[in-house]
């Protein structure tokens, strides 16, 4: 690989001191969807005029009050979508709309017209400012640019004040800011600035994209706090980025800036945009949420922002993907599902406990997903197995029947080099351990008490042939234990007995988990019934049967 051709493309930031470093994001910042304008120009077949009005009322419903809807200069689609915003009246009084322009007249004047009757709209003007921009795609020197963005920033103004009546602010972008000399790009935007007049009634945006990311992200921040630093009238500016996802640090970027002063983030739902994307709004607030902030945004449902997103963007969700992915709760380790299944069993999902999960950092729920799948591969271990048992069919295992059990599944899941279901877990417990029949099948007992010893005698259906057993003991279980020795001609002991009732209700069964000992090995059994000394023979004959099983 040829890495000598490559060179840096961002400018050394002149800031003798950062702030950054030492501060925390403490409040949401003003959200903008870009999802209409960015990210629909992204996807392979744009959105219709109805999709987009549909895309825009759920960008409504979810809570941003900024969105930007399109660049109107750019085809008719776009100048349509504008005029159906404003006049089927689909835009909220607390909603501003975007729209996106170059510093170009004809496009300046487009712009403003599709604007025509909008209660409260954001016109962003931009031109590109880098190095490159200036010497490749417009060939023109430094002042040259800097008279683009300021006539434009004039026509703009000029245009607003004699056509249109609503509440109307500004937004300038320095586009490829990031490989802009930082001197020259705080040069250009207090250019603009200076015609645009911010003031505490009409704050003006400034954004300050990495329209391509060419820097680690401690650059960008770099970036952000010089100009916030450095640009006129800070109190009365509304600092904003655009991040892209070049690096794929897209999200970071954007928290990065925020450290350094930022006060509104551009971004698409889960990313979506030019190349490889923009910021991540649903990451960044939920990044936030899990810090105990709140985002500000009505993001509790994620599999129905999903649901839109894919629908009108035909576009997947990587399943890996934080927060949203279908496996983005997912553990396979054994070691991740144990701490996991342990935290939730002390904490819970319950509203009064803080939460606090070691591979965790939100409750499932709180975002409308269940702490279910856990999957079960090779690399699994006693965590999941005991989760799925307990929680999804009741079974609540001895620690050391688990141990057994758990190694049974991982050598099952070894053997098909995938993923076993909960119901091919649930099936290879009972097909084990549970009410087991073969070789001895138990037809029918009757325990009575003699001598203050309990007598039982059972049916038994062995390899087929009918006999009948009958021991004495201090209870059914130790009866049963005496006349199947004794039937067997084999030593063996109850090493272990559990019970529990395997659901909460009146007519609820029990389940008995019984483990025998010839001295030498132990066998599990378990058992399974309404009556519970009924469970525990069953129980005992399974572990028989299993310990039969292993001597032939």
């Amino acid at each position: 690989m040829n890495y000598q051709k490559y060179q840096k493309m961002y400018h050394k930031v002149p800031l003798e001191t950062r702030d950054w470093p030492n501060n925390e994001i403490t409040k949401a910042p003003i959200w903008c969807s870009v999802d209409l304008r960015d990210g629909n120009q992204a996807l392979y077949s744009p959105m219709t005029i109805d999709e987009k009005i549909e895309f825009f009322k759920f960008l409504v419903k979810l809570g941003f009050k900024e969105i930007e809807v399109g660049f109107p200069a750019a085809s008719h689609t776009e100048f349509d979508f504008v005029r159906r915003l404003i006049d089927e009246n689909l835009i909220p009084d607390d909603v501003s709309i975007q729209v996106l322009t170059q510093a170009r007249e004809h496009i300046i004047k487009k712009t403003v017209e599709a604007l025509k009757g909008a209660k409260n709209a954001i016109i962003h003007l931009y031109n590109s400012t880098s190095t490159l921009q200036r010497e490749v795609v417009f060939n023109k020197n430094m002042e040259e640019i800097k008279q683009l963005a300021v006539d434009g920033a004039k026509l703009v103004k000029s245009l607003v004040d004699g056509q249109l009546d609503g509440n109307i602010r500004y937004e300038y972008s320095p586009e490829s800011f990031t490989c802009t000399e930082m001197d020259y790009a705080a040069e250009v935007t207090n250019a603009v600035l200076d015609v645009l007049k911010p003031s505490a009634e009409n704050k003006v945006i400034v954004n300050l994209p990495s329209t391509i990311e060419v820097a680690t992200v401690n650059v960008y921040a770099d970036q952000i706090e010089y100009m916030c630093k450095h640009l006129n009238n800070r109190e009365n500016l509304v600092i904003s980025v655009h991040a892209h996802n070049d690096r794929g640090t897209g999200v970071a970027s954007s928290e990065m800036a925020l450290l350094a002063g930022a006060d509104r983030i551009e971004g698409t739902l889960f990313g979506n945009g030019e190349r490889t994307g923009n910021a991540d709004i649903i990451t960044v607030a939920l990044n936030m949420f899990c810090q105990g902030i709140d985002p500000q945004l009505n993001i509790d449902n994620i599999d129905e922002i999903i649901e839109v997103y894919e629908k009108y963007n035909r576009l997947p969700i990587h399943p890996r993907h934080p927060y949203a992915g279908e496996m983005a709760y997912v553990a396979f380790s054994g070691s991740h599902q144990d701490a996991i299944k342990k935290s939730m069993d002390k904490f819970g999902s319950s509203p009064k406990n803080k939460w606090a999960n070691p591979y965790l950092t939100i409750d499932p729920t709180d975002i409308g997903r269940k702490y279910e799948p856990i999957l079960i591969n090779s690399q699994s271990g006693k965590g999941g197995v005991s989760y799925i048992m307990e929680n999804k069919y009741g079974y609540t295992l001895p620690k050391p029947m688990l141990v057994e059990f758990a190694a049974l599944i991982n050598d099952m899941s070894d053997e098909k080099q995938t993923v076993l279901t909960n119901h091919e877990i649930h099936q290879a417990f009972k097909d084990t351990y549970v009410n087991v029949s073969s070789p001895i099948k138990t037809k029918f007992y009757r325990s009575s008490d003699e001598n203050e010893q309990t007598v039982l005698s059972a049916t038994i259906e062995h390899d087929g042939k009918v006999s009948s057993i009958e021991g004495k003991g201090n209870g059914p279980l130790d009866a049963l234990c005496n006349g199947l020795r004794q039937y067997l001609g084999t030593d063996f002991e109850i090493s272990n007995y559990t019970e529990h009732a395997l659901e909460r209700s009146s007519d609820s069964r029990a389940a008995t988990y019984i483990a025998i000992t010839d001295h030498v090995h132990t066998y599990w059994g378990a058992g399974v019934d309404a009556n519970i000394n009924t469970a525990s023979i069953y129980a005992l004959v399974s572990a028989v049967n299993r310990m039969i099983e292993h001597q032939k």
